[in-house]
């Protein structure tokens, strides 16, 4: 643990002393204990989201062996109830929504809609901007969020690519709006689809004079529109003064002229030659580590004396060692690869012979990839994960938060960070199994492809889609069964395998969602919440409705900040239905205030959008801070507005 990790530690230990001395019972003081830990592991990043989220909900289940010794008669959370969440109405709805999203992205409607708005929208910032974020909001009203915006960041890259518009001019207003687009449907962010279950939990103790409706798919939409229609005008309006300018323009169309833009991007002068390692030569006898890191340059392939060649995934490694006689391509910096011949007494070939065909341009070439939120990878270097051997991608720069480490500068050592652009040399076979490795979001486009998008099942998509979508609409149904129907019809017609369905589904997400509902049962059940509200009123004492609900909203969006959106939601839901039921106000419309202030992330790039979107744009904090300052004002405004202007 870091200094600043224990100074919390200790801080937070003392925060729950305190408590624990003024609650009226002692249930109420180990939830909130409880509580303390949970913000504590979720802030400081102790460990992962979702394994903070399934420790709280172990320590919950032990209460049930040690509620003697705690003081307690009987567990903070019944033992058949613990593990309520993983089968929950909003669990089993995520991993629909994400199958169903999934299955519309193989068909290739992305493309389509990408070609659509370069003929709609034509090549002025100020007609693109409106239509990607829309079109972007109205995809994201029905799949995650993060996962319509993953979607539409190759295809803002080539919108980039043929309009010449900059990247980053680009890309923060389609994050936003496809936060915003969350909002407009109740099954468009993981707080929403949670919401009717925790109104569900706090049922359970509230008398039948105050048990709340749930809510029905489209209530939301009204005030979602605004937020959307809010965050698409001030782009327009103010976006030439609050979105930066990098020199990130973004990858070209064509994958086979790559090299201009990777210099003028990130000063990459890189070139590929062939060379061959004479008897006698000092790098006889060395391994490919050894050769590569103190010259500056990457080994993308080798030809052995004895006829084998090695290149791609399963071919390099690291510690592969170099003969005489071995001929090599190499890719490095024009005066790093003389250097290397010189040094190294190597005989270079005036062209690619060798490698001519495996190594030309229709076959192979420099590419860009980003790690997206919930990757495997992040924590890892490329070093860890021998990523030029397991995957076949030879990586000679990392472009972070607008700095480029390149090769030569430990490159391969630097743990691995959602939304980093990894720029590499790869063959196009190799890339394309990258973009189907839920890892990686491939940004390079128009690449050949030995296989194409399954265009024929398109019919099949958008059927499945409607039938779930009328499901929800016209019918009682639970919408997990109406999700999960869309979802196995895409399976049983062939949109995906059932292999790419269980990849689809991020299951980070769902373990954090499933084990957090257990806390939220916790807190409702012990009096927690009722307490917690009884203090808020006492301080908020005389402030008008709106006034409550404007700092439940402030609330929910500072949490939302330095923790993840489900896990604010479980925590403050139970919370401001007590202060509603305490002022007099309608409990259901504070409870769904909460689950979309959770969408009021702009301020830094914790929310996974903004975490995705950041590197590929070569966005700094301050930008985020800049652009969304304003963003996070504006959707409190428009939210408590139409909230009480609808409700």
């Amino acid at each position: 643990m870091s200094l600043k990790q224990i100074i919390a530690a200790v801080v937070f230990l003392i925060i729950a002393i305190v408590i624990s001395q003024v609650v009226p019972t002692i249930e109420i003081a180990w939830v909130s204990a409880i509580l303390v830990l949970t913000i504590y592991l979720f802030a400081f990043e102790i460990v992962d989201v979702d394994v903070a989220a399934i420790t709280i909900m172990v320590i919950l289940g032990l209460t049930a062996l040690f509620a003697p010794i705690m003081g307690l008669k009987d567990a903070l959370v019944p033992s058949t109830a613990l593990f309520n969440g993983f089968s929950s109405n909003a669990v089993v709805s995520i991993i629909a929504v994400m199958i169903i999203g999934a299955g519309l992205d193989k068909t290739g409607l992305m493309g389509k809609v990408a070609n659509w708005i370069l003929k709609v929208g034509g090549k002025t910032e100020g007609r693109i901007i409106p239509i990607i974020s829309s079109t972007v909001a109205f995809i994201s009203c029905f799949m995650q969020n993060v996962g319509a915006a993953a979607l539409f960041l190759p295809v803002v890259s080539r919108i980039s690519a043929r309009t010449g518009l900059p990247l980053s001019r680009l890309l923060m207003p389609m994050g936003f709006c496809a936060i915003l687009g969350g909002t407009m449907t109740m099954i468009g962010s993981s707080p929403l689809i949670l919401l009717n279950d925790l109104i569900l939990t706090s049922n359970q103790t509230l008398p039948e004079d105050l048990k709340m409706e749930t809510w029905s798919l489209f209530s939301v939409t009204p005030i979602g529109l605004f937020l959307v229609l809010a965050g698409i005008i001030y782009f327009v309006i103010l976006g030439r003064f609050v979105l930066p300018t990098t020199n990130k323009t973004d990858n070209v169309d064509s994958a086979v002229s790559t090299m201009e833009y990777f210099q003028e991007t990130y000063g990459l002068e890189y070139v590929l030659i062939e060379v061959q390692v004479p008897t006698g030569s000092p790098l006889v006898g060395m391994t490919l580590e050894e050769a590569e890191h103190p010259n500056s340059i990457r080994v993308t392939a080798a030809q052995f004396p004895n006829g084998v060649r090695r290149i791609g995934a399963g071919g390099l490694d690291r510690t592969v060692g170099i003969e005489a006689n071995t001929i090599l391509a190499v890719m490095g910096a024009p005066n790093a690869l003389t250097l290397f011949e010189i040094n190294y007494d190597l005989d270079k070939r005036p062209d690619l012979d060798t490698f001519s065909d495996s190594l030309s341009t229709a076959k192979a070439g420099i590419a860009e990839v980003v790690i997206p939120p919930g990757s495997q990878l992040i924590g890892k270097s490329a070093q860890d994960v021998r990523l030029r051997n397991t995957y076949g991608f030879a990586m000679i720069a990392l472009h972070r938060a607008g700095e480029t480490s390149r090769e030569g500068q430990g490159v391969r050592d630097i743990p691995y960070q959602a939304g980093d652009t990894l720029v590499g040399h790869t063959s196009w076979d190799a890339l394309e199994l990258l973009e189907r490795d839920r890892n990686f979001i491939v940004m390079t486009t128009g690449y050949p492809k030995s296989e194409e998008l399954r265009q024929h099942k398109v019919a099949w998509a958008l059927g499945f889609f409607v039938v779930a979508l009328t499901m929800v609409l016209f019918t009682d149904i639970r919408l997990s069964i109406a999700l999960l129907t869309g979802a196995v019809g895409m399976v049983l017609s062939g949109v995906l395998s059932i292999d790419e369905a269980y990849s689809a589904v991020s299951w980070k997400t769902v373990f954090l969602l499933a084990s957090l509902i257990p806390l939220g049962m916790a807190v409702e059940s012990t009096g927690t919440a009722a307490w917690i509200a009884d203090q808020t009123l006492s301080i908020l004492d005389g402030v008008p409705i709106w006034g409550l609900q404007l700092a439940v909203a402030i609330l929910a969006t500072f949490f939302t900040l330095v923790m993840s959106n489900v896990g604010a939601t479980v925590l403050l839901v139970p919370l401001a239905i007590n202060i509603a039921i305490g002022a007099g106000a309608d409990p259901a419309v504070f409870a769904l205030i909460v689950a979309l202030a959770t969408s009021n992330s702009f301020l830094i790039p914790t929310h996974q959008v903004n975490a995705l979107i950041m590197g590929p744009a070569g966005y700094r904090v301050a930008d985020f801070i800049k652009a969304g300052g304003i963003m996070t004002v504006l959707f409190l405004i428009v939210l408590i507005t139409m909230i009480n202007i609808i409700f």
